[in-house]
């Protein structure tokens, strides 16, 4: 029997009203920034139909799987391991959200000079006009900047929060203290599911969420090819969606497109002319629907191959070993993993440095981009350190500084006009 997804809203408490708004918003601008792109892979389809149903399908699936007992777990992070959600039979899905339209409710509570990502994320929650921070039964923050968890603090007050405390340095005294987290991290879910994590369910959903990451390197790897055959805002939405849809259904299409992007190669079928500037873009996360950047360099002929972000290679670079083994032993090998993600969180963060170096000639891009949310302070602060590491390897860089609104469109696109003369 289908389901009446008014009714469905109604009953985990959204605002209808203001969730019309912000549904009517959404397919002009996905029909500009998106579909009226030339040439675009028939794989990206399935990503369509996905937005143009972002509060339908999978919200049902979600609210069925709490109406047969299950649990969601909602995350802000690539920090959380979904691989401890699944083996304990919950269904994670991620929270972080891009949008202009949920900041105004937020700086009701939050200071104005708070970045713009944490502030749309508290305002789905405040104006209730997001469906999955209400179909969740655990919010699961984390400590990666000071603003997102003072923001977890206020939430909480709303619905039920766990946040993980991410150290600030790579030494062992900190690994052993992000071990515990995990530790305390499969507690948490085992005792709001009731079910016990074991060492084959582990094993299972390490393997599940690894495939999830091989497909996504195979996407990524596709977009060092010249020409490119997808383009730089097609490959974020495809990264952007993979946070929150079903893991195997997410796998299989992202696996699908990767295998039609290896024929586009090997005919030599490109989206963009060979000519085209290659851009690399480095900084702070950009969550659904933020393509602001993407979209402004794309529409001044440039070429953004790769995305050095938690949206980007941050997430997916890394496997977990999977050499099964006790819950123990497993654990530790999941905490190691998500030890390598390199945010600006830690200091010192030189492996940051080096990633956007290797990247940049891996992709054999033409100039990187360092895009920062406003008030974004760990990369604000950590550009710098870009700027000199990519000097010395002679990489041009234009840094970026904004947030989820338009009103900047206009100069950032005279910046990027002029950035992208002097690499022709």
């Amino acid at each position: 029997m289908a389901i009446d997804n008014r009714q469905m809203w109604e009953d985990l408490g959204i605002d209808l009203d203001e969730h019309d708004k912000l549904l009517n918003a959404l397919p002009p601008i996905f029909q500009e920034i998106f579909l009226s792109q030339q040439n675009r892979p028939q794989g990206m389809g399935f990503f369509d139909f996905v937005v143009g149903d972002i509060h339908g399908i999978r919200v049902q699936e979600l609210r069925q799987h709490a109406l047969d007992g299950g649990k969601v777990v909602a995350t802000y992070c690539v920090f959380v391991p979904d691989e401890v959600t699944l083996a304990a039979g919950a269904v994670p899905v991620g929270l972080c959200a891009g949008t202009q339209f949920s900041v105004p409710v937020a700086e009701e509570v939050l200071p104005r000079n708070t970045c713009a990502l944490i502030k749309s994320s508290f305002g789905f929650k405040l104006g209730r006009t997001c469906p999955y921070v209400q179909s969740s039964h655990l919010i699961v923050g984390e400590t990666t900047c000071d603003g997102k968890k003072k923001m977890f603090e206020l939430l909480g007050q709303y619905q039920p929060v766990h946040v993980m405390e991410v150290p600030n340095k790579k030494t062992e005294r900190s690994r052993a203290l992000w071990r515990g987290e995990v530790a305390e991290f499969k507690n948490i879910v085992e005792d709001l599911t009731g079910n016990e994590i074991k060492a084959d369910k582990l094993a299972e959903s390490t393997g599940l969420v690894n495939q999830k990451r091989r497909a996504l390197q195979r996407l990524y790897d596709a977009r060092k090819a010249n020409p490119v055959p997808i383009s730089g805002k097609d490959a974020l939405l495809v990264t952007q969606v993979s946070f929150y849809d079903d893991v195997k259904r997410s796998t299989q299409m992202i696996n699908a497109l990767a295998d039609e992007l290896e024929q586009r190669i090997a005919g030599g079928d490109g989206v963009f002319p060979k000519n085209a500037p290659r851009i690399l873009i480095a900084g702070s996360p950009m969550a659904i629907p933020n393509w602001k950047m993407h979209h402004l360099l794309e529409i001044a002929g440039a070429a953004v191959v790769c995305e050095e972000s938690c949206i980007g290679t941050r997430a997916f670079s890394d496997l977990v070993p999977e050499t099964g083994g006790t819950v123990e032993e497993q654990l530790d090998a999941i905490a190691n993993r998500y030890m390598q993600i390199h945010c600006a969180c830690f200091t010192p963060n030189d492996e940051r440095l080096e990633d956007i170096v290797r990247l940049a000639r891996e992709y054999k891009v033409d100039g990187v981009v360092h895009y920062n949310l406003q008030f974004c302070h760990t990369y604000a602060n950590e550009a710098k350190k870009v700027e000199s590491a990519l000097a010395e390897a002679g990489i041009p860089l234009l840094r970026i500084e904004t947030d989820y609104s338009d009103e900047d469109m206009g100069q950032l696109r005279t910046r990027i006009d002029a950035f992208l003369e002097t690499l022709r």
